[in-house]
């Protein structure tokens, strides 16, 4: 099992991650940065407190899964599975390059200790769902989490998903919404409103929580009402910062899918230290 690191021992990995997330991005020329490093408290909550996974065993049966849905923040994912021991960490400035296990979204043709390949947007619920209930017919305990971005919720199938997880009680699934406001081409309220997110997860039937998805205390103590939650699912409507870290990426459509440049990176270095 992977052991469980302390509030300050998560910090700390969080501010790495920022880190490595700003270089290997600056590294390919290309990437999505914003949406990575709005991410990245949640992922390190979950990988060093929240999931029961083995990094010596990748594969366990019983393990907790999680399914970046949003791919293109593949970065975030990265960082944290080379952090945990899943995927090596002498590897990732070879982000996107040709035959990377790096792909610019997430493969599991190069990387095979992840859960699905991703990056089609609206997926993730599905494949959640699939996950989860097979793990309810196998009397498994294991729970599956799903990132999705605020963007992708203008999809379809997420709510198709959203149903069904209802319908069929599936308490053994959380989706987290980086609610972060920005998408490909601008502001999420100006390009097709979501709001109010909450209270649509909540007409769907799932229980929802709303919170600051920056804060891990604040997390941690979420991703336990949602354990305890039975008989629905549970959305987090984790309420982020594009770009969180950087000043000049904060808050910045231009840092959704655009990589700073090398001396953006030395900046962003500094204002991480």
């Amino acid at each position: 099992m992977q052991p469980k690191k302390n509030l300050v021992e998560m910090e700390a990995i969080a501010k790495k991650l920022r880190r490595e997330i700003v270089e290997m991005i600056g590294a390919a020329k290309s990437g999505h940065p914003g949406g990575s490093l709005s991410a990245v408290e949640v992922l390190v909550t979950l990988y060093f407190d929240v999931m029961r996974h083995d990094p010596s065993n990748p594969k366990w049966p019983d393990r907790d899964r999680f399914i970046l849905s949003k791919g293109h923040a593949a970065p975030v994912l990265y960082t944290v599975m080379a952090e945990c021991g899943y995927a090596p960490a002498d590897k990732l400035n070879t982000l996107r390059k040709l035959g990377s296990v790096y792909q610019g979204h997430p493969d599991v043709r190069f990387l095979p200790t992840l859960e699905a390949s991703t990056g089609s947007l609206g997926e993730g619920v599905s494949l959640g769902l699939g996950m989860a209930l097979a793990a309810r017919l196998n009397q498994s305990p294991s729970r599956t989490y799903v990132m999705l971005g605020d963007g992708e919720v203008q999809e379809g199938q997420i709510w198709e998903g959203a149903m069904f997880g209802a319908f069929h009680k599936m308490d053994n699934l959380c989706v987290i919404v980086d609610y972060n406001g920005i998408q490909l081409d601008g502001f999420v309220k100006d390009i097709m409103e979501v709001a109010p997110l909450a209270e649509k997860w909540k007409a769907f039937g799932w229980h929802t929580i709303e919170l600051d998805g920056h804060k891990i205390p604040v997390l941690q103590a979420a991703f336990k009402e949602a354990s305890n939650t039975k008989g629905k699912p549970t959305a987090i409507i984790a309420h982020t910062i594009k770009g969180k870290g950087v000043s000049f990426m904060e808050n910045n459509p231009k840092f959704h899918g655009t990589a700073p440049t090398p001396d953006e990176v030395q900046r962003a270095l500094q204002e991480l230290q």
